[in-house]
């Protein structure tokens, strides 16, 4: 009985449990889940790049308008200090104009008789006067010329109309204050008479022809 007992257990030949082991059929799930695994993070890494590119783009958009605002900023700044240069001495000139309409009026007021009788004083006057107006030269103060010229808002300020036959209508006939311009801006605008054409008597034209 022993030995029956000893005769049916197999040897270990390495071939028994391990061997069964080894014969059986593997599954690939793990195989799976680590492919779903690895395309789960490709898509990720994707979606994080497509963010990253998309925050790239709105920055430097934002950067190239902060860049365009100041530049803008730039020459608004720049502008704004070449008019403050230019027109720094406004104030000071408008309150000499004044001073040189009473100089024109008084050398206009003496006639030669008064000028012999005066001696130096008219000249003294005319010096004053040309040393001023070479100050005007100097901050680009100009007279406005109107006599003759076609009235302009702009730069004209009519104060009167007078019929005349002489001139062609609404012409600057006659300058009562002169006008200034500092650069391109209108100081004072000169003060003016502009003509106006004579109306027609119709009643004596119909009396002559009766």
């Amino acid at each position: 009985m022993t030995a029956q007992k000893k005769n049916a257990t197999p040897p270990p030949d390495g071939k028994g449990v391990n061997a069964n082991r080894k014969k059986a059929p593997s599954t690939d799930g793990g195989g799976k889940s680590r492919s779903t695994r690895h395309k789960a993070s490709i898509r990720d890494l994707e979606a994080q790049l497509e963010a990253a590119r998309k925050e790239a783009q709105e920055n430097y958009d934002r950067f190239l308008r902060v860049s365009a605002e100041f530049e803008n900023y730039k020459k608004r700044a720049a502008r704004e200090m070449a008019d403050f240069k230019k027109f720094a001495n406004e104030s000071f000139v408008q309150q000499l104009l004044p001073v040189v309409d009473n100089l024109e009026r008084a050398i206009a007021a003496c006639s030669e008789n008064d000028a012999a009788a005066s001696g130096g004083v008219l000249q003294g006057i005319r010096m004053t006067l040309d040393e001023i107006l070479k100050v005007f030269e100097k901050f680009v103060v100009k007279p406005i010329h109107a006599l003759g010229q076609p009235f302009d808002p702009n730069f004209h300020q009519a104060v009167m109309q007078k019929e005349t036959d002489k001139d062609p209508g609404n012409t600057v006939i006659e300058e009562l204050q002169k006008g200034y311009t500092i650069h391109d801006r209108l100081l004072r605008p000169a003060m003016v008479v502009v003509s106006k054409a004579r109306e027609k008597d119709n009643s004596k034209q119909a009396c002559k022809r009766a």
